[in-house]
Formats: C-alpha cells, structure tokens, sequence
C-alpha cells in the first residue's frame, strides 16, 4: 500500500521524468532526498533576503511569488498544486532574492535541495538534463510574463488571465490579481464589470 508521503514524492518524480526520462538508479537517489513540508496560509515558504535553496513542487495549496516597491505589490506568478519552480535568479546564483513566497492556502510540498541537485547533477546525466530542462522552461515563462506586461492592456491582460488561469479565479484575492495583472483594485473592478 503506498503512503501519502510515497505519493507527494510520486508527484515530483512524475514532473521530474515529464521533463526527461530519469534512469531507475537517478530515480531512486532522487527519491531519497525528497523532503516534504506543510504551511499555513500566510506563511512564506521564501522570505525576500534569503537565498532560495530548494526547487518546490505544489502536492496541494497554492502560492504566490512577488515583490515589493516603495508603493505597492508585484505577484510575478501563482504556483497552484502540480506546479515545479523555484526562484530562478536565486537558487542559480546563491545570492539573496529579491522576491518571496507566500502560501495563499494551507500548502503541502515536496522540495529537492540545492546541495542534493548538485550531487544528482553529478552522478545522473538525466538529473542534469532534467534540471536544465526546468531552468529552460522557467525563463520562457518568465519571458512570457514579462512580455505580456509590458505589450498588453489590463484587459486584454485580465482575459488571457482568465483563459489561462481561471480555475484560480476562486481561490485568489481581487487584490492579489490586481498586483498580478499589475493595475489598482478600481480599475480591475471597471474590467470585470465590462461585458
């Protein structure tokens, strides 16, 4: 009978091996320095700061990347359950980051070590290929965000929202979605409220 820990670890496996098959032995080592942590709603799995030592994979919850200027909240992006990040600029360069993460909803994880990747990376050639696969997705989609903020109306923003992430919809603060959509709350009232 598989245990609900064996079946959190599944999940990252899984994500893992959808990027590139991982041999049964890098499989294996992968699997035995799996951690796994719950939070709260509220609390942060990275503090702005900090280095991010660890690539995150959602069992269940859901959270939020950002950061703060002199005036406001940025979200960069929503990781809900089934999602694999981590705070790229950071964990690839050991420096403080300049973002957090925040738990929206009680939250469960599996997360790999950067310590335990490097050693992986080493050992398995599948490890390395599977990392570098995560890191090449990472800056697509951050180039994606990016480019959409700069390029998109808040409306036209706010539907592709919608048509990508609606799901979301339910279980984020209006606040929250303004910050992401990058417009104050009034205004994502006035877009919501058009037909």
């Amino acid at each position: 009978m598989e245990t609900q820990e064996n079946h959190e670890i599944n999940g990252f496996i899984d994500f893992a091996s959808s990027l590139t098959p991982l041999e049964k032995e890098a499989e294996e080592a992968l699997a035995c320095v799996l951690r796994q942590k719950s939070y709260e709603k509220g609390n942060y799995l990275l503090e702005e700061g900090t280095v991010c030592s660890r690539i995150y994979f959602i069992d269940s919850g859901l959270v939020k990347t950002f950061f703060y200027t002199d005036t406001r909240e940025f979200i960069m992006r929503f990781f809900p359950e089934g999602s694999m990040f981590t705070e790229l600029g950071s964990f690839v360069t050991r420096r403080p980051s300049d973002y957090s993460i925040e738990a929206l909803e009680p939250t469960e994880i599996t997360y790999l070590d950067h310590a335990d990747l490097e050693k992986l990376c080493s050992k398995y050639h599948s490890m390395e290929t599977y990392f570098r696969k995560l890191v090449s997705l990472a800056a697509v989609n951050m180039m994606d965000r990016i480019g959409g903020t700069l390029e998109e109306k808040a409306q036209v923003a706010y539907r592709k929202f919608l048509k990508e992430q609606g799901k979301l919809l339910q279980r984020i603060s209006l606040a929250d979605l303004a910050s992401y959509l990058g417009i104050t709350q009034v205004s994502l009232s006035r877009i919501r409220g058009m037909k």
